[in-house]
């Protein structure tokens, strides 16, 4: 008797092993499209391609440790601390996903079930750019294997001031480029700089200024890049100002390499349509740097130490923030920023719990935070000076302070904002309402807008099976096109929010359209 029960028992389990078998197709394909193909494919800065089966099951092992070890996908905050937008970091269930089918094999599954692969756009991944800047002549970043600090001028040469709406900063050569920043410059003092040295663009690390504390606070900074991060457009109605006649310096970071390889990077600048929109708001900046009279101390990190700053500013003004950018150099452990209002309310900005100089980037916040005169940002800084940091530049330790060589330490901590408007602590830039009333299809879909009459600034959000270039416009009910929301801009496969302003148009009903290569959604609604 037994032995007749124990066959219907052994096949029960191995069907029951089969239906929860995970596979390339159904599991794992989507987490590596997402998450990690935009850097791993030909041309971009991942060692290897990883784009279809094949080419992920071959670095299976690889993958599962650098994964579970969160050494990539490479995002630096704490989500658990605060939410930014474009947070591309795997979460413990996809971990575990893609551990278990390394370990149980990394079965395949049904080929036919397998994800499109998304159709990255070679060029710029926002549209077509009302502007291109572009390296004058190409660098040859030495085959040494040492990293290579590089400042490159882009003179602008506009009569009058412009509005940005994002920035693009797109590499020549994907494989070398690292990382870049982007300041203004009004003065001239990069291109002097540039003309005192007989080669294309000038060395620099820190302030393309000088590196001096007071040198820097005056600098006004742009959204840098970081390899598979895609740029931030500011909401509508707030822009960020380009100075008439100033030129925009790229500060390049280009990785070790063998070989010689040569960069023509460039800049797609998007500005505001005066026709479609208003600017009321100029995003403005404030770095906090290590003054006596932020931090309480002298900036100093004796040899063999870890030290930690804690960094205070007052805010002058009622203001929104959207945006925020923690440096420091090879030294640095971490950093934890907060806003302490007058009421005594804390809100949390951001938490990098284990910094990397390799992966710094910028961080637009999710949602407006309002922070009333007398708020104060607290920023804590920690440094480790010590023989057990691999990455300290000096060996054996010796003391440092602020400076902008590899050898140097900085606290620099930028952030970006609004003048307060009433009603922005109730704008957020992604809709938390919609993704739990949706259908369970993966098919392309637009949600409902959220309000709905809409009065002033609104959310639109949408899924998409396959990730691709897309046009989003929005139409009267006689079929009249009255604004381009993004043309020909690139959105991953999946959930994706965008915000944009009726203030300017008519009260009435209109129809938002999206439209993909092979697809076009709508949604109706009511502008009051």
């Amino acid at each position: 008797m037994a032995k007749h029960l124990l066959i219907p028992l052994f096949i029960f389990g191995m069907l029951e092993l089969g239906t929860s078998q995970i596979t390339y197709s159904s599991d794992i394909a989507d987490i590596i499209y997402q998450k990690c193909s935009s850097c791993h494919r030909s041309g971009e800065i991942g060692p290897m391609a990883l784009t279809n089966y094949d080419e992920v099951k071959a670095w299976g092992e690889t993958i599962k440790y650098v994964t579970s070890n969160k050494i990539m996908p490479p995002w630096q905050t704490d989500p658990t601390y605060s939410t930014v937008l474009g947070e591309n970091y795997l979460t413990d269930d996809q971990i575990n996903l893609i551990t278990e089918w390394v370990d149980s094999g990394m079965s395949r599954g049904t080929e036919s079930e397998e994800p499109e692969f998304p159709d990255f756009p070679d060029g710029s991944v926002l549209g077509v750019p009302d502007l291109v800047l572009e390296m004058e002549e190409e660098w040859m970043h030495e085959g040494n294997n040492k990293d290579d600090y590089r400042y490159f001028v882009l003179p602008t040469n506009f009569p009058e001031d412009k509005v940005i709406k994002a920035i693009e900063f797109r590499p020549g050569n994907a494989k070398i480029v690292h990382h870049a920043l982007l300041f203004e410059d009004v003065e001239g003092i990069a291109a002097a700089n540039d003309a005192a040295t007989p080669e294309y663009g000038f060395n620099g690390f820190g302030s393309f200024s000088g590196g001096g504390v007071s040198q820097t606070l005056n600098q006004k900074q742009f959204p840098g890049y970081v390899p598979g991060q895609k740029p931030i457009r500011f909401p509508d109605g707030v822009g960020q100002i380009l100075k008439a006649g100033a030129d925009i310096v790229m500060q390049v970071h280009y990785a070790p390499w063998p070989v010689d390889e040569t960069d023509k990077s460039s800049l797609n600048i998007f500005f505001m349509d005066e026709t479609e929109e208003t600017i009321e708001r100029e995003v403005e900046g404030h770095i906090m740097v290590p003054l006596p009279n932020v931090i309480g101390e002298l900036f100093r990190i004796p040899a063999n130490t870890v030290k930690s700053f804690h960094g205070q500013y007052e805010i002058q003004e009622d203001i929104s923030l959207i945006n925020i950018s923690p440096h420091m150099h090879l030294l640095g452990l971490d950093w934890q920023v907060w806003l302490e209002k007058p009421d005594g309310e804390i809100v949390n900005l951001i938490s990098i719990p284990e910094w990397d100089f390799n992966w710094q980037g910028s961080y637009a916040f999710d949602r407006y935070i309002v922070a009333p005169a007398g708020s104060i940002v607290h920023g804590v800084a920690s440094y480790d000076n010590t023989s057990d940091n691999p990455s300290n530049p000096s060996d054996p330790p010796i003391s440092v302070s602020w400076g902008e060589k590899t050898t140097d330490e900085m606290y620099y901590l930028p952030f970006g904002y609004v003048k307060y408007k009433e009603g922005d602590e109730d704008i957020s830039f992604v809709d938390s309402t919609v993704s739990t009333d949706v259908t369970p299809s993966n098919k392309n879909r637009i949600y409902p807008l959220s309000p709905n009459p809409v009065d002033d600034l609104t959310v639109a959000g949408f899924y998409l099976e396959k990730g691709q270039s897309v046009n989003i416009s929005i139409f009267d009910i006689n079929g009249r096109k009255v604004r381009t929301l993004r043309r020909s801009e690139f959105f991953n496969t999946g959930e994706h929010f965008i915000n944009f302003s009726t203030v300017n148009m008519n009260s009435g009903i209109y129809v938002m359209r999206i439209e993909g290569r092979d697809f076009r959604v709508s949604q109706t609604f009511v502008k009051k």
